[in-house]
């Protein structure tokens, strides 16, 4: 799994961020939701979370402001939800500290999420077997699911069905997120079912004898509609290309763009010689295979 935590009364756990290498939006559901293929990858870049057992009550809190500290908080729902399915006192304070953008499409809030079920879980002598954490990571986010299973998988259905993945190469990874906070539902909204792009790419590397190839496969069906309501997400991908990646692509949503390099030394060349822009941040890791 992404998570890992230190046993004791407070436990410190990692959730990592996570890329869509590939992300076709194959049809629209009458329950409102898209179908899509997705290959999700988790990233050496995590946020760290600090639960304190001996707290009376729960609660969430952050080092950064935009993060809520109510039910908007994923991790705070992951937290009541396992104690409710436990039956164990809800008593937790956590503690998270950032280093995932929030709304880049790098799946923060979801690994948030995971991290307090697979942690609590663990702590607690693993009272949950797999699907159940599952199920109820699910309830949660679309993402959570992948988060809890913590390996590279393609992902069907809303993201929910999930089948291991073992062909990828390893990969140094320079995301860059340009200063723009995207709504995913504007962007689903916005997109025409008529004009993806991906194709059949998935049947392409879905076969078990097929690698994943970086040059040819990164694909994103939402990348042209994010880029349209937001031309830098374009832009930062135009210039990861042209600084030597072996491949770009938006990730999730966006607005986060990511380039892949096998050689670590170009990745490292990309990221200090990408141009400066004010609010951009910018993020050298590696895939987690």
């Amino acid at each position: 799994m992404c998570a890992k935590n230190t046993d004791g009364l407070r436990l410190r756990l990692q959730a990592p961020a996570k890329l869509n290498l590939f992300l076709a939006v194959t049809g629209r559901r009458a329950d409102g939701y898209h179908d899509i293929v997705s290959l999700m990858v988790c990233v050496g870049l995590h946020d760290s979370l600090e639960v304190d057992l001996e707290a009376h009550g729960l609660t969430v809190s952050s080092n950064l402001p935009e993060v809520p500290d109510d039910d908007r908080n994923l991790a705070l729902r992951a937290a009541r939800a396992f104690f409710e399915a436990t039956g164990r006192p809800a008593n937790a304070a956590i503690r998270i500290r950032k280093r995932i953008p929030v709304g880049a499409g790098l799946g923060g809030g979801s690994s948030d999420a995971a991290s307090i079920l697979t942690g609590l879980n663990r702590h607690f002598g693993y009272p949950l077997p797999r699907h159940a954490l599952v199920d109820l990571g699910l309830k949660l986010g679309a993402d959570v699911p992948f988060f809890i299973q913590g390996r590279p998988a393609l992902a069907t259905g809303i993201g929910e069905r999930l089948a291991p993945f073992d062909h990828l190469a390893p990969a140094s990874a320079l995301i860059v997120f340009p200063a723009a906070h995207v709504s995913t539902a504007e962007v689903y909204g916005r997109l025409n079912l008529t004009l993806t792009t991906c194709g059949k790419k998935p049947k392409v590397f879905a076969l078990k004898s097929r690698v994943f190839d970086t040059t040819r496969h990164l694909c994103n069906d939402l990348e042209a509609v994010a880029g349209k309501l937001h031309p830098v997400i374009l832009e930062a991908k135009a210039t990861m290309l042209a600084l030597g990646a072996d491949g770009a692509s938006m990730t999730g949503s966006g607005s986060a763009v990511f380039g892949l390099f096998r050689d670590p030394e170009a990745a490292v060349y990309a990221r200090d010689h990408f141009p400066k822009r004010r609010g951009w941040r910018f993020f050298l890791t590696y895939l987690v295979l």
